[in-house]
C-alpha cells in the first residue's frame, strides 16, 4: 500500500496507510510507532491490521525533527496531556473518517513510545478501541483512564522496566469498570511484537535492551497477542461492543 501526506495545522505530515482487500468500508486503526520511528516493522503492523479487515494508517511522528528531539516531545506531551502529537494524532484520525472506505469507527494502536500515548489517547473521547503493547503505567491511572476506550495491552514479563505494570492496568480498568483485556508473556521482554531484525537498529534501542532486559522479537508471544487484539477489536471496534 502507497505512504501519502496527511495534512495537520503543523505541517504535512508523512503517513503509510494499508487498505484490506475485502469489500469496505471498513474500521480504522492509527498505528502509533515506536521509538524507532515509521519503518518496516511499523509498516507491518499496519498491513496485519489491514489483512484482519482494518483501513491503518500509520503517521510517521518524528517528521518535524531528529529522533532524540521528537521522542523527547513525545514522552513531555504525553505527561501533559496535550501538544503537538495530540493534534497530529487527531488530524490523522479526521483524515481516516473522512474517507468513504471508513466506517467511522476508529481504534488506536501503540508500542512502547506508541503503546503509552495510546493510553493517554483512550479517555480522550472518539475512540472505538485502544491497544496498548508495553505502554507506560499512568502515574495515577485511576484519574487518568477514567472514561477510557475499551483498552487491550500485552507486557512482557522481562521487561524490568515495565515490572507489575500488566497487573496495576488490569486492576485500575477493571476498578473502573472499563473494558479490557490486559495480559502478561513470562517469556516476552519489552519490544516483543515488534521485529526489526530487516532493517537498522537504532542505537537508543542498544541502551533500552540494558535497561529493560532485552528488546527481542518474541514470535509466539506476538502471534497470541495479535489474536487477542483481533479478537477485541472485533468485539468492540467492528462490532460496537460495550
Amino acid at each position: 500500500m502507497p505512504d501519502t501526506v496527511i495534512d495537520t495545522q503543523h505541517g504535512r505530515m508523512p503517513a503509510y496507510l494499508a487498505r484490506p482487500e475485502s469489500d469496505g468500508p471498513w474500521p480504522g486503526v492509527i498505528v502509533i510507532h515506536d521509538a524507532g520511528g515509521l519503518g518496516k516493522d511499523t509498516r507491518r503492523q499496519a498491513d496485519w491490521l489491514a489483512e484482519a479487515g482494518y483501513l491503518a494508517v500509520a503517521p510517521h511522528l518524528f517528521y518535524w525533527g531528529g529522533r532524540v528531539r521528537c521522542m523527547v516531545a513525545v514522552f513531555r506531551q504525553v505527561a501533559a496531556g496535550e501538544g503537538r502529537l495530540f493534534d497530529e494524532v487527531e488530524a490523522a484520525r479526521g483524515w481516516l473518517t473522512a474517507d468513504s472506505a471508513c466506517t467511522g469507527r476508529v481504534g488506536v494502536m501503540g508500542f512502547c513510545m506508541g503503546g503509552g500515548f495510546a493510553l493517554a489517547l483512550a479517555p480522550r473521547g472518539g475512540w472505538a478501541a485502544a491497544s496498548a503493547s508495553y505502554g507506560a503505567f499512568p502515574k495515577d491511572a485511576m484519574a487518568a483512564l477514567e472514561g477510557a476506550c475499551p483498552i487491550v495491552a500485552s507486557y512482557g514479563a522481562r521487561d524490568r522496566s515495565l515490572r507489575g505494570a500488566a497487573q496495576r492496568l488490569d486492576a485500575a480498568l477493571a476498578t473502573l469498570a472499563i473494558a479490557h483485556d490486559v495480559k502478561e508473556y513470562p517469556d516476552a521482554g519489552h519490544g516483543f511484537m515488534n521485529d526489526h531484525r530487516d532493517e537498522p537498529i537504532p542505537r537508543l534501542f542498544s541502551l533500552m535492551a540494558r535497561f529493560t532486559g532485552g528488546v527481542d522479537f518474541n514470535e509466539p508471544a506476538t502471534l497470541d497477542a495479535r489474536e487477542r487484539v483481533e479478537r477485541f477489536f472485533g468485539t468492540h471496534l467492528r462490532e460496537g461492543g460495550g
